[in-house]
């Protein structure tokens, strides 16, 4: 689990929900944190909350955008508290840790803000939504909270899976990365633009809809680089 999963914070304001959120991580086994643009960071505050998990903040990743911290990542789950005006696939922690070990792929948890967690843009760029069902009236969890909550599930599933084979991938080819998806969808769209399908006023919601229908597809490198193939040979076409 420590070199297949990730937790990925973005533009965490308060250091020391960064220090929480690594010691959420060793209690429960993780070590691969990587922060989107944090507002203050390397700070002592993060390092006094952390508590015995400095390792954790000084092997930390310091990336500029949400693309770049997932771009190797074949699986992303993204946290969020509230339903969406498009509906993505949506699951409990213990689903999610679930996928986990079912896929064994490459994962990234994402956290967002503290004040407003992710924008509908970075959950889009999320194969699923995971919502930590606490109550209707006090629903909000503090950051390392929330990392504490799925961490802990990641580690409950791990330790019934101690003494089984954890199950691998069965498929003939490598899943794709997010970063391979994103260049699809790029190429995708330069063709739709190109042959008159996608209306330019309002590209958004089509694209949006493209990328829900490929994450949910779990793509393989292969079958991006078929239709990647496709793409060309409508561009020639269509020139």
């Amino acid at each position: 689990m420590q070199q297949n999963v990730k937790i990925v914070l973005v533009n965490t304001s308060h250091p020391g929900n960064i220090g929480g959120a690594a010691r959420a991580m060793k209690n429960m086994g993780l070590s691969d944190l990587v922060l989107v643009e944090p507002k203050l960071f390397p700070h002592e505050e993060a390092t006094s909350r952390a508590s015995g998990a400095t390792d954790i903040l000084e092997n930390a990743t310091v990336v500029a955008t949400l693309e770049e911290a997932i771009a190797e990542c074949q699986l992303v789950i993204g946290t969020s508290a509230r339903e969406r005006h498009i509906p993505w696939p949506l699951v409990d922690p213990r689903q999610a840790a679930n996928l986990v070990f079912e896929e064994s792929l490459n994962t990234a948890f994402v956290f967002g803000r503290e004040d407003r967690g992710l924008t509908n843009e970075e959950l889009q760029r999320c194969h699923y939504h995971v919502h930590i069902p606490s109550v209707e009236g006090f629903s909000s969890l503090n950051l390392a909270a929330a990392v504490q909550v799925i961490a802990y599930e990641l580690r409950m599933q791990e330790l019934s899976l101690k003494d089984a084979p954890i199950v691998k991938s069965k498929w003939d080819v490598p899943a794709a990365t997010s970063e391979q998806v994103d260049f699809l969808l790029d190429h995708l769209e330069k063709v739709l633009g190109d042959i008159e399908f996608l209306d330019p006023k309002a590209p958004r919601q089509v694209m949006t809809r493209f990328r829900r229908l490929f994450q949910r597809s779990k793509l393989d490198q292969q079958e991006v680089g078929m239709l990647r193939g496709m793409l060309t040979s409508i561009e020639r076409q269509a020139k």
